[in-house]
């Protein structure tokens, strides 16, 4: 699986839909049964809202779903790239998307479980290997890899772009010991950034002497087109940063979409 993966490919599958009027008592039995703890709430066809354990838990003596269903609801189209839907996801603190088609038939739900499974199938070691094998073979080398922690100094990022979110996101996980290693690519005495971009710009912000990284080591001084966004000086400039428009973001503009459609 790769990072443009969809939606599609890591949604639940089974879709259990409540209605306004499902007592608690029948969606806690329901949660118990099957083992999941979000609920999509569905009336006349329309998604209108999802409950949660959380709001089970939070307002558990009110009688009815539709008093302590979450209100903002964002779905999500099946075909849009799990990173764009994780995005959201995390900017919104909402930690399930319905899933509909291009019908806006329910088709499945995506939750951090499913975001986390999707990175877990892309993740650092599984890159290592795949990004170690690919070097080997478009450049007849061999490599090796070391993990240690790397002079941030010695690493720039090799991406245009930084999205102020996923800034956040990777100066939380840097914060607290919960990041990720970088993998970097040694070719002689250049380290040249493979993955980890965020992470990297993130512990430059925070004052980082180094950073945890997987180091691909090649056995031949090579150029690596991985350099090409630097200038000539090999200098990254951090200066722009860019700031997603939540309005303009695909799946929010789906979901108004639905709305308009559904209040005509």
């Amino acid at each position: 699986m790769t990072s443009s993966a969809l939606v599609k490919d890591y949604m639940t599958k089974e879709v259990i839909t409540v209605t306004p009027e499902t007592p608690n008592e029948e969606v806690i039995m329901l949660m118990k049964g099957t083992g999941h703890d979000g609920f999509p709430v569905r009336t006349n066809g329309e998604v209108i809202g999802m409950v949660t354990a959380f709001d089970l838990l939070l307002k558990e003596w009110l009688p009815y779903v539709k008093d302590i269903m979450s209100t903002d609801i964002v779905v999500a189209d099946h075909e849009m790239p799990i990173n764009d839907a994780a995005r959201v996801m995390f900017r919104m603190g909402i930690s399930r998307l319905p899933v509909i088609d291009k019908d806006a038939k329910l088709v499945g739900i995506l939750t951090n479980t499913d975001i986390v499974r999707s990175h877990i199938e892309r993740s650092t070691p599984m890159k290592v290997e795949y990004f170690k094998k690919t070097l080997e073979q478009l450049y007849e080398i061999k490599t090796k890899v070391v993990r240690k922690k790397v002079p941030i100094d010695k690493v720039r990022p090799t991406q245009d772009k930084i999205y102020a979110d996923e800034l956040q996101g990777r100066t939380y996980e840097i914060k607290r010991g919960l990041a990720e290693p970088t993998i970097i690519a040694q070719s002689g005495d250049r380290y040249i950034l493979v993955d980890g971009h965020h992470r990297t710009a993130a512990a430059r912000k925070l004052g980082c002497k180094d950073i945890d990284s997987y180091v691909i080591k090649l056995d031949k001084d090579i150029h690596l087109g991985l350099e090409k966004t630097a200038d000539k000086n090999g200098i990254f400039s951090f200066k722009d940063i860019e700031v997603i428009d939540d309005a303009q973001h695909p799946l929010i503009a789906i979901t108004s979409s639905l709305r308009k459609e559904a209040r005509k």
